[in-house]
């Protein structure tokens, strides 16, 4: 690379979370080091197409309660033409003309379609580096069905769940369902944000939650609820190795059953994040040293948030993995890092740099 570097932030995408993408990427936008890097914001419509924004964060701010999205443009953005090749174009009007060497793409896409190993497929196809998993640890982390599978392999302790294929009735697995007892939480699949998620108290209120996470994913994951806090920890795989910050506490008030997505971007005094949370430092360690452990059991690189319950016992149990975790300046996981002394422009560089220092290919 030379000393001026150029980094894609790539965003948007076709997934239900396009918005919160957009959001995502007017953070990152904003952190970057304009003086270190030249940036190109890259933005995937719902159609699947790549064209060439505006790369003002504030252009992707929140706006009166709205959230930003990719507008069509007939500015469409090319990828290298073949493996070693760093220029990407832009082809306007069946004109194609050169934009710029790409040093590193910074993918800030969330859900199916981005965060689950495509995009990172695509640039590995070209030897593109980018922030973030790899192709199977994007994947695995998307997919909460295999995801907990990874975890169990690795000895870590998930909650009981039952997983419904597409179109798979519920009557044949209703026992199974009901072993879990009430509460049980009805979830896509592959989904985040919490989008699709309900919390069911009552059997008959079960086939409207599954048929609210269906409009997400054909594939719905029902799993029990599990007493206690939920805590959360930053992971960062850097140049130096694999960091995890203090475990943090998300407090919603009580107009929230649960950290939903209304919670998460339209109601910043619904909830707070207490980081350090207030528990013993045993557990705290504990906790920390599960989320380096989930980080490994999917391979996962550069960036994730692992989230648990934490029982009134001290038990541990683990909730997931997300391996692109909201990324705004209010976000739980740069917060997370903040407290730990890492200002937010500078847990940008490091992922940047740590994505630029790793191999191409297989590793």
């Amino acid at each position: 690379m030379s000393e001026r570097g150029t980094v894609v932030v790539l965003f948007g995408g076709r997934s239900s979370e396009h918005e919160v993408s957009c959001t995502t990427a007017g953070g990152v936008l904003g952190a970057i080091d304009r003086d270190r890097w030249d940036v190109i914001a890259v933005g995937i419509g719902r159609d699947g197409s790549w064209t060439l924004q505006n790369d003002d964060p504030t252009a992707w701010e929140l706006s009166d309660g709205e959230m930003a999205h990719v507008e069509p443009s007939d500015r469409r953005v090319l990828l290298p033409a073949s493996a070693g090749d760093r220029q990407w174009s832009v082809e306007t009007g069946g004109v194609v003309t050169p934009l710029a060497e790409v040093d590193v793409a910074f993918p800030v896409l969330h859900g199916p379609w981005g965060e689950d190993g495509t995009i990172q497929g695509a640039l590995e196809l070209v030897d593109i580096r980018y922030v973030g998993s790899g192709v199977l640890a994007s994947a695995v982390g998307m997919d909460k069905q295999f995801m907990k599978a990874a975890f169990r392999a690795a000895g870590l302790p998930v909650s009981a769940d039952v997983i419904l294929g597409m179109g798979e009735p519920v009557g044949p697995r209703l026992a199974q369902i009901e072993a879990l007892g009430l509460p049980v939480f009805v979830k896509p699949a592959r989904a985040g944000s919490s989008m699709g998620i309900t919390r069911v108290d009552a059997w008959e209120d079960l086939d409207e939650a599954i048929a609210d996470a269906i409009k997400h994913d054909p594939k719905v994951l029902i799993e029990s609820a599990i007493p206690g806090r939920e805590i959360e920890t930053a992971v960062l795989g850097a140049t130096d190795g694999v960091r995890t910050s203090p475990p943090g506490e998300i407090v919603t008030d009580g107009d929230f059953a649960f950290y939903d997505f209304e919670a998460k971007y339209f109601d910043p005094d619904a909830v707070r994040l207490d980081c350090p949370a207030n528990i013993p430092e045993a557990d705290a360690e504990r906790i920390r040293d599960f989320a380096a452990r989930a980080f490994a059991a999917v391979s996962a690189e550069g960036i994730a948030r692992v989230d648990v319950f934490y029982g009134p016992d001290g038990s541990v149990i683990i909730n997931e993995i997300n391996t692109m975790p909201g990324f705004t300046p209010t976000s739980m996981y740069p917060r997370m890092w903040a407290s730990a002394g890492l200002t937010y422009s500078d847990l940008v560089e490091e992922l940047l740099q740590a994505a630029l220092h790793r191999p191409l290919g297989l590793r």
